[in-house]
This record gives structure tokens, sequence and C-alpha cells, in this order.
């Protein structure tokens, strides 16, 4: 096993900043992409392990996908709903938006499809999915275990018509069927149930798909303002460019990174206020902890202040900041409190209980209550050989610590390569 060892920061430091493409928005384009009529150039785009199984699983479905790493550049030519291939096998790796969102594709199809992926996938459940799309006449079935990858896919076309969604342990699976919608025989009505689960993500979907030009329909309770109903009528896609945003989750790292370093500031460009992505709103959290932020139409400012305050938050608008939040908590002045974790139970790997047992190596009192983390931070920081469990948001996440505290390493760095490869290089660029 390889293991990187981080040293602390020895003053702070002043960068203007932008992380690469978001995996995010980058695989829902290649997706909305694909269905429309023509070609379409994604600029800014991520080139990571989830974008890279994506475009090869399209590239097995028969379209044309080209690719220009050195640009940051993406070609995807569209069939206008039409699925080329009529039957193939698709791996997915890792990646919970390329299973998820290529299911939801292939149901447009006409023949067979296999999509499977590691180990991990077939251990994360895609049943919710699958039910949601039977439930629009879509012919689909678990090859080994029920509602788990693989999954094997008999596209006829999918009917469409009106469909209830619950409260699921991932947004993937509404936005996987609410990209491919727009060429079901039938209008898609869905009645939504309970509070949505990362709803921040459905929206950035909503958005992508009229930014790809087909308009869907939100409807609200009027007292309460919770989504209840999504009407997504026929229609098609087109667009000749599209420009994909520095990524939201990735950024929260150089964030914190500030906010846990006295004088330190960081200016992301890129993301602000008029941002898709929902994760830009974990600078509130900071601001929240104490950090100066300056939050704009297009870019965010946080600067490092003397101290840290614990703080009690939910985080279920947006679960993949956790793991950055709870770092950032070894830093503050007393207890943190982070609520709305459910869905990390079934992320890359179990997040609540790596977050234990690595927060605990690192001289942290960790308390796991259902969804729930409770971090009480040490008086000083324990050297510690940091496990990553083959996640990317451990890796990151926990190198921030070594910033600045002596004897933090970091085993397995290279699975950041899932969205993110040049992390720790970009990390080490901070270092004046």
């Amino acid at each position: 096993m390889t293991r990187l060892s981080i040293e602390p920061f020895s003053r702070p430091f002043k960068r203007v900043f932008s992380p690469p493409g978001s995996k995010s928005l980058t695989n829902r384009a290649m997706v909305l992409a694909a269905l429309s009529q023509g070609t379409c150039r994604l600029q800014g785009a991520l080139f990571a392990d989830d974008t890279r199984v994506m475009i090869e699983g399209l590239r097995r479905l028969g379209f044309d996908v080209q690719t220009d790493e050195s640009n940051a550049q993406i070609i995807v030519t569209g069939r206008g709903g039409v699925i080329p291939s009529r039957q193939t096998e698709i791996f997915c790796g890792n990646s919970g938006t390329t299973i998820r969102f290529l299911t939801a594709l292939c149901t447009l199809g006409k023949g067979q499809y296999l999509l499977d992926g590691v180990e991990r996938m077939r251990q994360r459940p895609i049943g919710p999915l699958v039910s949601m799309l039977r439930n629009l006449g879509a012919r689909i079935e678990s090859v080994m275990n029920e509602g788990y990858p693989p999954v094997r896919v008999q596209g006829d076309g999918l009917p469409g018509g009106i469909v209830q969604y619950g409260s699921e342990m991932s947004s993937q699976y509404l936005s996987a069927v609410l990209q491919v919608s727009p060429y079901a025989r039938h209008e898609l009505r869905v009645n939504l149930v309970g509070k949505q689960t990362s709803w921040p993500y459905v929206e950035m979907t909503m958005r992508m798909m009229d930014q790809f030009g087909h308009w869907c329909e939100l409807e609200r309770d009027p007292q309460t303002r919770e989504p209840v109903r999504i009407i997504v009528p026929r229609g098609e896609y087109r667009l000749e460019e599209y420009q994909v945003e520095p990524d939201a989750s990735n950024a929260t790292y150089f964030l914190a990174l500030s906010a846990i370093h006295p004088g330190a500031e960081v200016t992301i460009h890129g993301l602000g206020k008029r941002s898709l992505q929902g994760d830009v709103g974990f600078s509130g959290v900071l601001k929240q902890m104490g950090a100066n932020v300056v939050l704009n139409d297009h870019q965010v400012t946080i600067h490092g202040p003397t101290q840290l305050e614990g703080v009690d938050v939910d985080l279920s608008d947006m679960p993949d900041t956790a793991q950055t939040l709870a770092v950032v908590a070894m830093f503050a002045r007393g207890p943190t409190t982070i609520r709305g974790l459910h869905t990390l139970r079934v992320k890359e790997t179990d997040r609540l209980s790596a977050l234990e047992q690595e927060l605990s190596k690192l001289g942290a009192e960790v308390e796991v209550q259902e969804d729930t983390l409770v971090i009480n931070p040490p008086e000083k920081i324990h050297p510690a050989d940091i496990d990553t469990y083959d996640d990317h948001r451990m890796a990151m996440s926990f190198g921030l610590v070594g910033t600045r505290a002596w004897g933090v390493r970091i085993n397995d760095p290279g699975c950041v390569n899932k969205t993110y490869p040049g992390y720790f290089k970009d990390l080490e660029s901070f270092r004046d």
C-alpha cells in the first residue's frame, strides 16, 4: 500500500484558485448531450475515473464521444433520444452516477443491456431506481441480488406516465429518470412523498435540462413550499456548447483549508450565488464557525479566523461535504454535531463508520447516533496513518489535517483519481 506524508504549512497563504470541473455536472451533461440532436461540446469537463467510465459507457451504447483532455473538452454527438447499440455490457466501476444514469438511459433503447461495477458497487442499492422505471413500464431485472447491481435492461422504449417517489437514499435515482423522460412515449408526472434527499442535486438536474432546451414544471406545497410534483412533457434537447462549473464538492477542501489556517485566504473563481451546485452552501457553514466569508455571484472568498467554533448543522442537502466538515471540526473549539447523514452508509464506503474510526485515531471523541455524528476535538491531534477505504473523499478531507498537524499519513492516496486525480498536487501548491 502506498502512503503519502503531509507536512504542516509553515505560514498562511493567499490564493485565487479553481478546482477542475464538476463530476456531477460533467456526467449529467454527457447524458443530456447524448440524448440531444446534434453535436455538443462540453467545456471545462472533468477527466477522472467516474467520468471515464461514463465516456466508455456511452461509447459502448454506440455514441460518438470525442475527448480532448489537454483542453478539458468532451464532444458528444447526440442521437435525438435513440440508443444506437442493441446489445452491450457496460462496466461502471464504482461510479453511482454512471450506473444509475445509464440504467435509465438504456430503457429508451431497443435491445438488451447489462450494467455492472466493482464489488463495492454490487453493495450499493439501485432498487428504488429499478422500481421507479418498472412502474413507468420498463423491463429491468437484478441479475444477482434483487435491488442491487448488476442489472439487465430489456429496452423497448420507456412508456412513461405517473409514478410516486419517496425519500430515498440517493437523489440520483430521481435525476436519472428525469433526464431521460422527455423521450418517453407519454408525459412524466412524479408525485413526491416526504422530504426529499439531497434536493439541491435534483434542482441541479432540472436546471441543466432547461439549459439543454427542455423545461419541466415543479409544483410546491403552498404552505410549506416543499416540492410535491414534477411534470416533464415530451420534447427534446438541443445545445451546441456547455460550460461545466468547477466542482463545488471538491472546492470545499480548499475553503476548509483556508478556514483552519488563521490568516489564510482563498478565493474560488467560478462558484458563487448563481452556481448550479448546492455544495456552494458549505461556505455558509464555515461562516457559522467563525470564518470570514464573501459570496458573490461567481466567486467565494474564505478568510481563516483566529479561532473556529463548533456548530450543530444539518447536511442532508449537501452530504458530500460531511467529511470536510468533520475534519474542520477537529480545529474548532467545542463539539460539532452533524445531522442528516443517512445517505453516508451507501456511498463509496460506509462513511459514518469510516469517519468514526479515523477521527478517533487522531484523538477525537466521536459518537454516531443513527444519522448524526458528534465530534469532540482533541486538545492535540495525534499522529496517525489514515485509512481511506477506497473513498476519494476520505483521502481529500483527511489530507487537510496534515497541513496543520505533524505525523499524518494518507494510505492509498491514489483513490482520489475517482474525481480529482491532481488533488494532492494542488493541495501542495498552497504551501507558500
